[in-house]
């Protein structure tokens, strides 16, 4: 077995039931983009797996808060569910100011979804690698 890190949240190779339900489930997804008027796009850097999200989000100009975050993933489970819950994080009480969304690091995200297989911890970082450059397309 790979050696466990200090982090307790990043379990051994299985999903618990709150990264199922937003594998199963996904919240805030894009299904076609046509019709969508998005304030900023981002894709995210490339990842070593393959894997690659896309983020669109609607930005409140005077706030400066995400009132909408759509999404779109292709690969793992883990980088749907972990894409999932970061549009959740995003967009919920109110929304999340620009500046906090980007100090947001990948143990925060973790964090939310109660764990996550040390194995893919990586694909916590494409969603959040989606968003900076989002937020970069403004």
């Amino acid at each position: 077995m790979a050696k466990q890190t200090t982090d307790k949240l990043r379990v051994p190779w299985k999903y618990n039931r709150l990264v199922l339900e937003h594998f199963r489930n996904p919240k805030n997804f894009l299904w076609d983009e046509k019709g969508y008027k998005a304030d900023a796009k981002g894709v995210s850097d490339p990842s070593y797996c393959g894997d690659y999200v896309m983020i669109w989000l609607k930005i409140n100009p005077k706030t400066r808060r995400i009132k909408d975050c759509k999404w779109r993933a292709f690969g793992c489970a883990s980088a749907i569910a972990s894409t999932s819950a970061l549009s959740v994080a995003l967009t919920e009480k109110g929304g999340m100011t620009v500046e906090r969304a980007l100090k947001l690091k990948s143990e925060d995200m973790i964090k939310k979804l109660k764990g996550m297989p040390y194995q893919k911890t990586h694909c916590v970082d494409l969603g959040l690698s989606a968003l900076r450059n989002a937020i970069g397309d403004r």
